[in-house]
């Protein structure tokens, strides 16, 4: 008498399957690069913005709108409109020094991820800085255009190689580090 149930599912050792170029390296995780692009943004915020307002406030000057205060105006002027800048340059020079070392920004090195080439050699700091960001910052200004294009980059981390347009472009991918 045969005591297995016809209706159960079937059975089977089942095992994540590893994501892998055809050089062996393991391709970041959408999730991985979703956090390194989040935390690139809250650094920026942190190093560029913080400081206006923490400038505007040591002036003596509301952190609210006031409509007898040109804030416009008040940034370019006095050693507190160059905080930022100086958080800016900071920012950039941080970046560009990761970067050109191993094809990491601030947060991809704090989240164990890198760019490479295709091919898996190394990405130059001009592919990664012109063809990975410039092209597709103007892009985003061009209306509508510019709109689809961020969608159509975002989306494309779901195909297979899980490269974004930007990737495809300067043909580059991320991996583990």
């Amino acid at each position: 008498m045969n005591t297995t149930n016809p209706y159960a599912p079937p059975q089977a050792a089942v095992q994540d399957v590893v994501e892998s170029t055809a050089d062996g390296f393991e391709l970041a995780g959408r999730g991985m690069r979703l956090v390194a692009a989040i935390l690139d943004g809250i650094f920026l915020v942190l190093m560029v913005y913080v400081p206006v307002l923490i400038g505007i406030r040591l002036n003596g000057h509301p952190l609210f709108l006031n409509a007898n205060f040109n804030y416009a105006a008040a940034l370019h002027s006095g050693a507190w409109g160059i905080l930022p800048g100086i958080g800016l340059l900071a920012f950039a020079w941080i970046n560009i020094v990761f970067v050109s070392r191993n094809g990491q920004s601030i947060a991809k090195k704090l989240m164990g991820i890198k760019v490479i080439r295709s091919d898996g050699s190394k990405a130059g700091l001009g592919r990664i800085f012109w063809l990975r960001n410039v092209i597709g910052v103007v892009l985003g200004f061009i209306p509508l255009l510019g709109m689809v294009y961020s969608l159509v980059d975002a989306l494309l981390i779901f195909g297979q190689p899980r490269q974004c347009v930007h990737d495809k472009i300067a043909d580059t991918i991320v991996i583990k580090a």
